[in-house]
Formats: C-alpha cells, structure tokens, sequence
C-alpha cells in the first residue's frame, strides 16, 4: 500500500528560498471517519484528485488518489461545503529534496505550513529542518488539513 510519510512545520520568521514551482490547491472533504479515514476532492492547478487517507500515524499513513474529471469534481464539490479549504503551494528546494510550502487563504488566511515528503520513516527521523521552518507540528492534530477545513484555525496556541 502506498504510504505517505512526512513532517509538518509552521513557517518561521527567516526568509524562505525561491520557489521552482507554486500551484494553487482547493481541497474539500467528503467523510471523516473516527478511524482516521478520511475522503477528499482535490483540486490542484487544474488536476483533480479524489483521495483517500487512512491510519493514526505520526509520520506515516497509507495514501491512493484516483484521479477525477473536471466534471467529476464538479459533481464531488457541492458535497464538501463547510469542510473545505484554500491554499497556494510553493515548492521549495531543500537538499535533495522539496519542502510545501502552503500558504492558507480565505478563513484560514495567515496560516503558513511547511511539509516535507520522505521515502521512509528513517529519512524522516534524520531529517533536520533548514533555520527558515518553524516549529514543527507533525502529529498536533490541530493541523491536519481535515480539522483545519471541517473546523478552522480555533485557538491554535499551544
């Protein structure tokens, strides 16, 4: 099974390199489960995705994406309203790798996130962050897209 292994950071105060590629995204959800599953449409830069997440992991949880016809998400959308969310993806060169940056809109404007993908939860662990991430938020629940979308920034302070 396909998994998605990553860490999350808020965005620190240091300046962020360039970007090599920056892609708006609107996501919207379609069923959260208790068991950690959950079912989103996916817009980004005019590919469109239905995605499935499932497991409670910290760093790792299996990931499938089918993808969808402009019409299909057409008629998905409409199911996702008040569990939905805006942001733009900025793609930034970090060692041998990309880090996300996302840069939220709308309700959730002023929130910035950096996410980085790795090939294993080893790579992951080794991972040291550049001096331009922030705190990292990998498994605070607070800010999984999901409850971000479903219920909005509500008080984030730790």
């Amino acid at each position: 099974m396909p998994l998605e292994i990553e860490r999350k950071f808020l965005l620190g105060a240091e300046p962020v390199p360039p970007a090599v590629a920056t892609e708006p995204i609107e996501q919207g959800y379609l069923a959260v489960t208790g068991t950690g599953t959950e079912v989103r449409v996916r817009r980004i830069a005019g590919r469109c995705v239905l995605g499935v997440k499932h497991g409670h992991g910290e760093l790792s949880r299996v990931e499938v994406e089918l993808p969808l016809t402009e019409s299909e998400f057409g008629d998905l959308w409409p199911a996702t309203a008040g569990a939905r969310l805006v942001k733009t993806r900025h793609s930034v060169p970090v060692r041998d790798t990309l880090a996300y940056v996302d840069v939220y809109e709308e309700e959730l404007s002023g929130l910035r996130t950096v996410e980085v993908e790795f090939p294993s939860e080893e790579a992951a662990r080794a991972f040291t962050p550049p001096r331009w991430f922030g705190p990292e938020i990998t498994g605070d629940k607070r800010y999984r897209n999901r409850r971000l979308a479903t219920e909005g920034l509500g008080p984030l302070a730790p």
